[in-house]
């Protein structure tokens, strides 16, 4: 199995992939307003490629369950001068985490190779007819709803059913678009339109995803399920965001998406040394 991004290519099977988060906003759940200054940010992602991030995925617009907007100027004011400066530093694909085609666009000729998607579902294309001419890699988030109404009332008969569903019909799309499927990673967005009961399903059924033939990466960093589950605040939700990396190595994911690469990486090499001795 190959993911191709840009100029980027990995085989798998590998030691999992860890993607450092980077967000360059005043308003994020986890990192909010620690990395508005394009210089603090440029040296957040370098410290995370020294600790062992292969990926590093900048962000300009919160995500967290209802986040107001923002205007594409503004995004793009908060991006470009991260994307443009980290990747003339680094030998590593810059991701740019955007429901926007216009700022993927930019993203992606100012250098970036991966358009992390939090809108796959929507229905135009236009996203992937700019990932299809910029032959960027292509991460397929599964959210039910919009970040301003996802957590609002997230009903679904079978979770793990309807997500894997909404990735083969994904999939298709993509091809039809002119997005060979050694592009495309698939997310099945924990956190984005899920009730706490539709989170742990999903990480229990996460095989489901990884039988698709395509690299599966997954998000569990300081979400809000293990707060409501554990009664943790965001800075005390490490330890059950490792429980449940390592999970989901043993399911087959293959890129793990968080905010502390140090210790993520030394839980998920642990994991799969374990792995690799059992009978």
């Amino acid at each position: 199995m190959i993911f191709h991004a840009g100029q980027f290519e990995f085989t798998f099977p590998r030691p999992t992939m860890i993607m450092g988060v980077v967000n360059v906003t005043p308003d994020s759940f986890s990192d909010g307003g620690r990395f508005l200054d394009p210089a603090a940010a440029v040296a957040r992602g370098l410290e995370m490629i020294g600790q062992g991030a292969e990926i590093i995925d900048i962000g300009g617009e919160s995500t967290r369950p209802g986040a107001e907007p923002v205007s594409e100027a503004e995004e793009l004011r908060r991006v470009l001068p991260v994307i443009e400066k980290l990747v003339s530093q680094v030998k590593a694909p810059v991701s740019i985490d955007t429901q926007k085609p216009s700022v993927a666009r930019a993203a992606l000729r100012a250098g970036a190779s991966i358009v992390n998607d939090i809108a796959a579902n929507r229905a135009d294309n236009e996203m992937w007819g700019v990932v299809a001419e910029a032959q960027a890699g292509y991460i397929c988030l599964h959210m039910q709803g919009t970040p301003q109404t996802m957590q609002l009332n997230p009903v679904y008969e079978d979770v793990v059913e309807e997500v894997g569903n909404f990735f083969v019909d994904r999939l298709k799309r993509l091809q039809r678009a002119g997005v060979d499927a050694v592009r495309v990673v698939l997310d099945p967005g924990l956190g984005f339109g899920k009730t706490v009961e539709h989170n742990l399903q999903l990480l229990a059924g996460v095989e489901r995803f990884t039988k698709l033939r395509r690299p599966v990466l997954l998000g569990v960093s300081r979400k809000s399920f293990i707060g409501k589950l554990l009664g943790a605040e965001v800075s005390a939700r490490l330890p059950a965001a490792l429980a449940c990396a390592c999970l989901a190595v043993k399911a087959g994911v293959r890129l793990i998406r968080t905010h502390d690469v140090a210790e993520t990486l030394q839980a998920v090499r642990m994991a799969e040394a374990v792995l690799a001795r059992s009978r």
